[in-house]
């Protein structure tokens, strides 16, 4: 099996940036993405990208997050600023059928 190994989560202030990444033990061909999921709340999509690096985000973190990946170093990564109280949640890396053992983050209003 993958393992995704995520880090980079944590505590910060409304309107300040975190860097999640998230490092395949072997290389994921499919799309990978991030996942998030507050208490009592369905896990949404924030943002996937192909192999190729064409990336989606969900509505409510366009402009704010990006999401890049690097095959080469089995990589992804999603880049937060900006971000909201509302962005709090544990955020989950994925790709096909392997999910990551998801990272904390918190945002202080």
């Amino acid at each position: 099996q993958v393992q995704l190994v995520e880090s980079g989560g944590g505590l910060a202030k409304a309107g300040g940036s975190l860097r999640l990444s998230c490092k395949a033990s072997r290389i994921i061909f499919s799309k990978m993405g991030w996942y998030r999921q507050a208490p009592g709340k369905q896990r949404e999509l924030v943002a996937d990208i192909t192999r190729e690096g064409s990336a989606t985000y969900a509505d409510s973190v366009k402009g704010r997050f990006t999401i890049f990946r690097d095959n080469a170093e089995k990589t992804v990564t999603l880049q937060m600023n900006n971000l909201k109280p509302e962005d709090s949640a544990t955020y989950y890396c994925h790709g096909y059928e392997y999910w990551g053992q998801g990272t904390q983050v918190t945002v202080s209003s």
